[in-house]
């Protein structure tokens, strides 16, 4: 029974515990260790209780259970640890009283803070079997008297010069910045082992400040002090935190010297750290009034440098920072200025990068072609054959995003435009809207969009994409494509009739009237109102006014639209002008005369309609003519 118990004690001893007061203390050791004399000093500091053995009354029970190495070294060793912890908070709150030098005893508190964080992680371990650390806690409470020394001369203005206080604040901060470098050796070297680890339980809703900053003031002890995994998972922690409260992101800028050490890490050799570290930069991004204290941090060149050498993830979470810090044009230049520009053209033209890498760092890119200088830097690292070439791509993230890239390289930039061509932009886009070919509609949509923002603005262009059939794959998805990308393709017909007759003529050769006469009657304003134009403009060259009039279903249904009782006033002045250019057709105006539909046209011609009347004179002139025709005949 009594080697069970011995047992229980050893594992509460060595294993983590809760401790938030004194009441929860008694009650854990009274559950876990029931009738057993057990003696403790409850050290309280920072709102934190730490427990330290009574080594005076538990002696006894210690030489029976224990082997002779451990207890001397240790009861030694903790309460000169224990002291430099309470010097030091006793001096951060004396350095506040400091009127003189004020930049200077920052940047001292600064470092107090980070020797203090190293040191309460320390008081948790068993520092008994390390010679290294019972050698620096003396280095350190001398520095310390020595900090104190100034600090009193500072109150007191008993100084003897300016200049020569200050080298000695730059000399303590140096050995402060030295102290705290040699503690996370020590603990990484492995010598130092956990002995009853006091875990900081995550605050719940609605907790104080105090209680929300002392557990980020852990978790940064952790990230500084601890192996490689107590470093994950408080930076696992310390996401979930300010993911959730942005509290927690504030607290954390406040406290400085942790916004530092996540920059730190994007060097870490560990991959899960970096990671992590990302992803929490990511995330402080995300709020513009944060990112100016990342900048100032120096975050830009080691997040190029993940995107050179870290993981899919780390690289992923890299871009996505980079894209945040780049909505700002003034980040623009440190980003080139670090290599980024290579960085991210290189991984578009990575065949082996996954589509979300790819298109984060399209978006990357495009926040820096923004920056004329920089757009012609990438024109001359290639960039345009290289999205030409992620243009073939079967995945549909990247084929997109490189179609958004072209786009935004080429906006108001004809030399760009005519590189594309020149380069087989316009082939590849062509080729993605063939009916027979297995690509996305969200594709086919890009595609089209890019054709009308590239490719329209010329007849040469126009001439390339013709030969490559573009006008029978813009046909086939106005007479069968879903509403979004038909609506597309209408624009696109639209836009067509702009650029020069010969165009209208060929879409008149291939079919494109009889489609639009259908879409006249569309539920959608906008694409009634675009069908009517494209057709007022098809119907303006005489060829493609005699085949309109040859498909007498069309000219029965534009007749058909014009009832004044069918409520289509909203494209009706776009009717009629459609009307008027087909009343210029010897056949189009007999048709319309003896067609049952002529009625329409004479009531808005009596409701004062200018165009009816018009059309109505045209007709009355014409019939006029028959008559006199058939009188000199007969």
């Amino acid at each position: 029974m009594m080697a069970s118990q011995d047992a229980q004690q050893t594992q509460l001893l060595s294993s983590p515990l809760l401790l938030k007061t004194p009441t929860t203390l008694h009650r854990n050791l009274q559950t876990h260790l029931p009738g057993k004399c057990f003696c403790f000093n409850l050290i309280k500091f920072n709102n934190m209780y730490m427990v330290e053995q009574d080594k005076t009354h538990n002696q006894s029970n210690q030489n029976q259970n224990q082997n002779q190495n451990s207890p001397e070294s240790s009861s030694s060793a903790k309460p000169t640890l224990l002291q430099a912890i309470q010097l030091i908070a006793s001096l951060i709150s004396l350095s506040h009283s400091i009127r003189v030098f004020s930049v200077k005893w920052q940047s001292i508190r600064n470092k107090l803070e980070d020797l203090l964080s190293s040191l309460t992680s320390l008081e948790t371990c068993d520092s008994g079997q390390n010679p290294s650390l019972s050698a620096a806690i003396p280095a350190i409470l001398d520095t310390i008297n020595e900090c104190y020394d100034l600090s009193r001369r500072c109150l007191d203005f008993s100084y003897s010069g300016k200049l020569l206080m200050q080298s000695d604040l730059d000399i303590i901060c140096t050995k402060f910045d030295s102290h705290t470098k040699n503690l996370s050796e020590i603990y990484n070297s492995g010598l130092v082992k956990d002995s009853y680890a006091i875990v900081v339980s995550r605050p719940g809703l609605g907790a104080s400040r105090d209680d929300m900053k002392f557990y980020v003031k852990d978790l940064l002890s952790r990230m500084k002090i601890g192996g490689t995994e107590l470093k994950k998972q408080a930076l696992i922690g310390f996401n979930e935190v300010i993911y959730e409260d942005e509290k927690y992101i504030k607290i954390s800028v406040e406290i400085g010297s942790l916004i530092g050490l996540l920059v730190n890490f994007l060097d870490s050799q560990e991959i899960e750290l970096q990671e992590e570290a990302a992803k929490a930069v990511s995330v402080i991004a995300g709020f513009d009034s944060y990112k100016s204290v990342l900048i100032r941090a120096g975050v830009i060149a080691p997040l190029i440098r993940v995107l050179e050498g870290g993981s899919e993830m780390g690289k992923e979470r890299s871009a996505r920072c980079l894209m945040k810090f780049t909505e700002n044009s003034d980040n623009a230049w440190s980003v080139s200025a670090h290599g980024g520009v290579t960085a991210l053209l290189k991984i578009c033209s990575n065949g082996d990068c996954g589509g979300e890498l790819v298109g984060l760092a399209c978006g990357v890119l495009k926040n820096l072609v923004g920056v004329e200088e920089i757009k012609r830097f990438m024109v001359e690292e290639g960039a345009i054959s290289a999205f030409i070439k992620l243009l073939k791509s079967r995945d549909e993230v990247s084929q997109i995003n490189s179609i958004e890239f072209l786009q935004t390289m080429a906006f108001g930039d004809d030399k760009i435009k005519q590189m594309i061509v020149q380069e087989g932009g316009i082939c590849v886009l062509v080729r993605v809207l063939d009916p027979k070919s297995s690509f996305s509609l969200k594709s086919r949509e890009m595609a089209i969009r890019a054709i009308v923002n590239l490719c329209l603005s010329s007849i040469s262009t126009l001439n390339i994409l013709m030969n490559y059939g573009f006008l029978d794959h813009i046909l086939y998805f106005l007479r069968n494509g879903e509403a979004s990308i038909q609506e597309l393709a209408l624009k696109a017909t639209f836009t067509l009739c702009g650029v020069s007759e010969e165009a209208k003529k060929a879409m008149g050769d291939a079919g494109f009237m009889p489609e639009l006469v259908k879409l006249l009657d569309a539920k959608s304003f906008e694409v009634r109102e675009m069908a009517a134009e494209a057709l007022s403009s098809m119907v303006s060259v005489p060829r493609n006014r005699k085949r309109f009039v040859q498909n007498e279903q069309n000219l029965g249904f534009l007749l058909q639209l014009l009832d004044p009782e069918e409520g289509n006033s909203g494209t009706r002045k776009l009717l009629l002008s459609v009307l008027m250019s087909l009343t210029s057709c010897h056949s189009a105006r007999k048709k319309i005369v003896h067609s049952g539909y002529l009625k329409n046209i004479e009531k808005l011609a009596n409701a004062e309609v200018s165009d009816a009347k018009k059309i109505v004179r045209r007709l009355s002139s014409n019939r006029f003519s028959s008559m006199l025709s058939g009188i000199w005949h007969s």
